[in-house]
């Protein structure tokens, strides 16, 4: 892992977008034309030349990229990446590698380019997702009907000519990606396990990488040269060694799916980032826009409200780092300069207790979503009251049900130098 830039480290929330022409169909990205996989209860099995038949065909007149950054911006988001080439292979931008992309299909004008001006018109970092997998590619090779079920441990192999001209072909598309369209900030790079390093070249395209774009990210997808951790799905139990990302969907499926209804609510959503943050890491929220470039509704309202509880609560996400032990209280809490921040995801009974911190050098605590005072009583042991001028005790806080948020409520406490 190289040092991480500052920034990343204290992100809080990220927009994760996973797009591609099989959003014409309704399905899950990339997965169906191989059948499926257990981790996506919703995939459906799409024969390999009905899914990519919608390739040339994908025309989102509705696709308003400003929209996107404009919603990210307001939520509090800090990044935003790309889906600029999943596993089915088709380039979301204008690719001189090959002729499956969007610059062949209805729609034709560079996507990739579009997201990029618009998040970076709105302040946002800019991140991309390469698949290093290409189930299209002939010489990867192509996935085929015959090929069915996938396996992780029967993996199509390719020849060794077949090997070169694709690793060409896949250093030539990084190249244009990382030269065409400015400052990248992240690179996030999934499908690993298909090769090992050595036949990925991890190490020379880390390098090509860091040339092209000296402060770029790169996601531990690349294997053994990552700058960051990409659990999936879940809150690691322990915050890993390293700086780190959750990357979740908002239902069962990363692309747009019509057969998943299995949405988490905007409860579950806060509660996650206020549990990642408190172990120190971002959380990198996916949206499945539909075929016409829209954000589908349900996943547009648990982003607005988030948004809403970020415009009182970002504070306690933003910028921060752990707070307190797990021992210390019950809960997620993160931590800016003198301040710290209780995350309450479950309904107290009238108090709280917050143990191991400075009680004589507490100088309030409040509200964060406006800065309602809150009672509280401190203890500590007598013989340090007596002999330390500076004893570790416990806060008792009163929190009354005025001030309960209906999603999770954050309550500050800043402490003397």
């Amino acid at each position: 892992m190289s040092i991480i830039n500052n920034w990343f480290a204290t992100a809080g929330l990220g927009m994760f977008i996973h797009w591609g022409h099989s959003s014409q169909q309704r399905c899950e990205l990339s997965w169906p034309l191989v059948g499926g996989v257990f981790s996506l209860p919703f995939c459906q099995n799409i024969p390999v030349e009905e899914y990519h038949r919608t390739a040339f065909t994908f025309n989102p007149q509705e696709y308003n990229p400003q929209k996107w950054a404009h919603l990210a911006k307001k939520i509090g988001m800090q990044y935003a990446i790309l889906t600029a080439k999943h596993h089915d292979g088709f380039a979301l931008f204008h690719t001189q590698q090959s002729d499956f992309s969007i610059k062949n299909a209805s729609y034709n004008k560079d996507i990739v380019r579009q997201f990029v001006e618009a998040m970076r018109s709105e302040g946002l970092r800019i991140g991309l997702y390469f698949s290093l997998i290409d189930w299209h590619h002939p010489d990867y090779p192509a996935f085929t009907e015959a090929d069915k079920p996938y396996r992780f441990d029967q993996i199509p192999q390719p020849t060794q000519q077949q090997r070169e001209r694709y690793m060409q072909f896949m250093f030539n598309q990084i190249r244009e990606l990382l030269t065409n369209y400015g400052e990248i900030d992240i690179i996030w790079f999934d499908g690993s396990w298909e090769r090992t390093p050595e036949e990925w070249q991890a190490e020379e395209l880390a390098k090509m990488i860091r040339e092209l774009q000296p402060n770029i990210l790169i996601s531990d997808r690349l294997p053994n040269c990552g700058d960051f951790q990409t659990p999936e799905q879940f809150i690691p139990p322990q915050p890993p060694d390293h700086p780190w990302e959750t990357c979740l969907t908002m239902n069962e499926s990363w692309g747009y799916n019509s057969n998943d209804h299995n949405f988490k609510s905007s409860h579950q959503l806060i509660h996650t980032l206020c549990e990642v943050a408190g172990k120190g890491g971002n959380l990198l929220l996916n949206v499945s826009p539909m075929s016409d470039g829209q954000i589908p509704p349900e996943q547009l309202e648990r982003l607005e409200e988030i948004g809403s509880w970020m415009s009182r609560h970002s504070e306690s996400i933003i910028g921060t780092k752990p707070g307190l032990e797990p021992w210390q209280f019950y809960g997620p809490s993160t931590r800016k300069e003198n301040r710290i921040y209780l995350h309450l995801l479950m309904k107290p009974y009238e108090t709280i207790s917050v143990r191991g911190i400075p009680i004589k050098r507490v100088k309030s605590v409040s509200l964060l979503a406006d800065g309602t005072e809150l009672a509280y009583t401190s203890r500590c042991a007598i013989i340090d009251s007596m002999l330390n001028s500076d004893p570790l005790g416990e806060l008792t806080i009163s929190v009354p049900e005025s001030v309960i948020d209906p999603y999770a409520t954050v309550i500050c406490i800043d402490i003397y130098f």
